[in-house]
This record gives structure tokens, sequence and C-alpha cells, in this order.
């Protein structure tokens, strides 16, 4: 009798391991880049992971972090990644560039780039800063810096160089430089200022961000795949605002200098701002895209030069996914 209970226990182990390794061989394997070190702001990618999501939808997925030194496209074009996280003007550019890049959602409805001043010396406006001394990268640049010019008509001699520190912006007050809405209030409590940000969005920089690309061929020989992308990515997003925990120890895991404080203030700001939700009067809908405001946003490009008219800018983008999650 005993031997017949260690044969059956092991008849179980073995349907086990073999149950274990069907469910493994089931999963497709997908790589994702992000756009910078692992933040909050990759948060929904990360809940995806941490909370089985991606499993879910049958994907076994790799978050490989970014960095001032990665270049997403490159990345993805070699094969070395399947998704990026990216920005709208990087996919016109794309299609401009005759790169075959696809964005198929996008899960920042606004752009978190600001202007970080100091409260209450003059720079309370985009209107106000005109002709004024200003820090930016040279990412800023070549995105929004053109469409500023125009809009609000800046010149290049205000340009000054920016080395992602706020230690002019500590000596000086009347500094203005380039920000990111959500964490730049963490930063100025950090160093004691007193300043405030304004969002770009705000004043019309209408630029998707933290955009989901592919590629062509995936986007046409792997369909179903990036449909299950978007649509786990976009429970994801869901998730990390119901109960950030899990994805914020993963995120930690990948990025050990990430201070919980950080963490829960972009948490909270992303909220504040409303800056993934699209659809708040039908509860929600994370990564959704139009095509009204993707040729909007072309439009103001044209305008700014920084585009050229005749671009066939739809290739930049394909709708499809996202609206098979909402139904459109």
């Amino acid at each position: 009798m005993k031997k017949l209970k260690t044969l059956a226990a092991g008849i179980t182990l073995s349907l086990g391991t073999l149950s274990g390794f069907v469910h493994a061989e089931e999963l497709t394997p997908v790589t994702v880049s992000t756009t910078w070190y692992a933040q909050a702001e990759h948060g929904g990618f990360y809940a995806a992971k941490a909370m089985g999501i991606y499993e879910e939808h049958g994907l076994d997925v790799t978050i490989k972090m970014g960095g001032p030194q990665v270049n997403n496209v490159l990345l993805l074009m070699g094969g070395s990644v399947d998704f990026i996280m990216g920005y709208g003007l990087q996919s016109y550019n794309s299609v401009n560039q005759g790169i075959p890049l696809v964005t198929v959602a996008a899960f920042f409805q606004k752009d978190p780039q600001s202007l970080v001043v100091r409260a209450g010396v003059g720079n309370d406006s985009l209107e106000e800063m005109k002709g004024k001394p200003m820090r930016v990268p040279t990412a800023g640049r070549v995105a929004y810096w053109p469409w500023l010019k125009t809009e609000y008509g800046y010149t290049d001699d205000q340009l000054q160089a920016y080395d992602y520190s706020f230690a002019p912006f500590i000596r000086d007050e009347q500094t203005i430089q380039q920000g990111y809405i959500t964490n730049d209030g963490y930063f100025l409590e950090q160093a004691g200022v007193e300043g405030k940000s304004l969002l770009l969005a705000d004043y019309g920089w209408d630029a998707y961000s933290a955009t989901l690309d592919t590629t062509r061929e995936m986007v046409e020989e792997s369909p179903e795949v990036v449909q299950k992308m978007v649509a786990a990515t976009a429970e994801g997003w869901k998730a990390y605002f119901e109960n950030p925990e899990a994805a914020n120890k993963l995120i930690k895991e990948d990025n050990p200098e990430m201070q919980d404080d950080l963490l829960a203030y972009s948490h909270a700001k992303m909220q504040e701002e409303e800056m993934l939700l699209s659809g708040a009067a039908e509860g929600g809908r994370y990564g959704m895209m139009t095509l009204e405001r993707w040729k909007a946003f072309f439009d103001d490009m044209v305008a700014a030069e920084t585009l050229p008219a005749d671009l066939d800018w739809q290739k930049a983008f394909d709708l499809t996914f996202v609206n098979e999650i909402y139904g459109k």
C-alpha cells in the first residue's frame, strides 16, 4: 500500500510538472522597452507583470528599462524588443524617415512635459516667458520647442544648456527649465524651493505620450499578440491605480535607487492631473486614441514646420486594437 501511495504521488507530481510545462509553452514571449529607468510612470506595465495580468492574456512579458543611452527605436527595428514606449511626435518622425513603427495605444492622454519656474517672480504663464532664458535639453528642442516658437513667439536665442540638475534653479530665481509634472513638486520640495510647474498640455501641447509602439510587421503578422499586449497593459494601468504595491515592488527591483515617497508622489500626481484617463464619463478608457486628435497634433506640427504637410500621417498609428477593447 505504501508503494502504491508513493507511486501515486509520483504520478501526481509528474502530471503537475507536465501541466506547468504546458502552461509555460502556451505563453507567447514578448519583450517591451520603457522610456527610462523603472518608475511610477511605467506602472501599468509593471502592474500587469507583477499581478499576472500578462499571463492571463497568454503573454510572458519581459520588461527592459530604457535610459539616457538607450535608443528604443533602434532596438525595436533591430528585433531586440517587440514593443517600446514612445510618444506621438516620434511616431510621426518615424513615418517621415521611412521607419515602419506603428503606435497601437497611447496611455498618457497628457504629455507630462512641463516648464518649472519660481513662484511669484513674473513667470507664471507661457506668455510671460517670451524672450527669457530657458534651460531646455536636446529632446525638448526638437519636440515642443518649435511649437512654442509658433504659438508663443519664443526664439532660439532664449535657449540655454540643460544638465538635468535643479542647481541653477536653486541659485537663480529667474531660472526657467524643463520639468516633468509627475515629479517636479517632489524635487522642488527636496531642494527647499518654492516653485510651480506649467504643464504644456494645459497650454495646447496635445501630444500623446507613453505610447505603446511596435513594428508594421508585428501588426500585420501577429495582430493577436498586439491585441493581447494592448488589452493587458490597459488592465495593468487600471490595476496600478487601484493598488500599486505589487508593481512598485517590481519597479524597485529593477531600479533600486527609486524612493518610496517619489513613487507615491508620482502615483498621486498622475491621478490628480487625470493624465491617463480618456472618457472618464464612461468609466475610463486606458490607452485610447482618436483619429481627430492625431490629425490635430499633426496639423500643429506642420504649422511649426516640424513635419512636412504631405506626410502620410495615418501610417503612424493603428486604432484597431484600442477600438476593439472599447467596442468602437
